[in-house]
């Protein structure tokens, strides 16, 4: 896939691409249903298939002290996105100064001079431009006089709501990852290079892989079933995985400490990405150390319960 940042000039190879527009926040199914149309079209049209999206994510600009929201850092995105067969990633740099570009002027501007569409698809609540100025209409208008196409796809719903990253970001917050991977079409996955830690955890027993957590959304504090892959290595590892503030040393600051249960060398440095799979309790404060450890070995072997043929012919049928 080729990555084409802000004001670099679209090859003219890569010209006259079909392309999904939108920030696409978690890759999640109805995401998909759209890149994977322009990707069909592109195939029909023998045109190059594209996605043109924004980084930061406008509410980044617009809500700088929030907390965290993103359910995909860049990486992963663009990562979920090459994975759907796109030729062209463009990125645009969401700035103050972007962000008050007239409806018009970003499909002249933007989409047709500088990203060379000729054709594109859009979800059914897709809005842009300076003060929400466009939209399908818009699109429909522009295109008529431009000689660009339109496809607009209806919502994808699941259980009979929209399938919306504000729904799947409710649901982690809510302790609730399975369903939020039915939205997403796979598990959630926080990703991030593991930091040094204090070791606490090591003394216990079950050292840990830790992730400082940013920028992406924090999910409900406590222990889930994860999976881990480190680096680019596609292995899943069974891990015993904590999100919270480790109350019983009295700290403040949300780290995500993944315990693998196969693997026990040090990650310093390395990309871990942490799928999450099941949450199993609410973090607490434990009155001693020894009463951490036994909780710690308990979660561990839910975990491996959890990937045992037994589970997952039961979760099957």
């Amino acid at each position: 896939m080729h990555l084409l940042r802000d004001h670099t000039p679209c090859p003219e190879t890569l010209r006259g691409s079909v392309a999904a527009l939108g920030n696409f926040d978690g890759v999640h199914l109805g995401h998909q249903t759209v890149i994977r149309a322009a990707v069909a079209q592109a195939r029909t049209e023998g045109r190059p298939s594209a996605v043109v999206t924004f980084e930061p994510h406008p509410r980044r600009l617009f809500q700088p002290d929030a907390l965290p929201f993103r359910l995909t850092p860049f990486r992963l995105k663009a990562e979920r996105i090459a994975a759907l067969g796109v030729d062209i990633l463009f990125v645009m740099h969401f700035t103050r100064v972007f962000s008050q570009i007239p409806g018009q002027q970003f499909v002249t501007n933007i989409l047709l001079k500088q990203c060379g569409i000729t054709h594109c698809v859009i979800g059914h609540d897709f809005i842009f431009g300076h003060q929400r100025s466009g939209n399908a209409e818009l699109l429909n208008n522009m295109a008529k006089e431009h000689g660009f196409r339109v496809t607009q796809l209806n919502a994808v719903e699941k259980d009979g709501q929209p399938c919306s990253s504000s729904r799947i970001r409710q649901f982690l917050q809510d302790g609730k990852p399975e369903d939020a991977a039915t939205l997403l079409g796979q598990p959630h996955t926080i990703t991030g290079r593991v930091i040094s830690g204090d070791a606490r955890a090591r003394t216990l027993g079950y050292p840990t892989a830790n992730l400082k957590l940013k920028h992406q959304l924090i999910p409900a504090y406590g222990a889930y079933v994860a999976s881990a892959y480190i680096g680019t290595d596609p292995t899943p590892h069974p891990a015993a995985v904590n999100i919270g503030i480790r109350p019983t040393f009295n700290l403040t600051i949300p780290l995500l400490e993944a315990h693998l249960l196969n693997h026990h060398e040090d990650f310093y440095g390395q990309r871990l990405h942490v799928s999450l799979h099941r949450f199993l309790r609410p973090e607490q404060k434990f009155p001693s150390l020894e009463a951490l450890r036994t909780q710690i070995e308990d979660d561990c072997a839910r975990v491996k319960a959890y990937f045992t043929p037994q589970h997952t012919t039961e979760t099957a049928s």
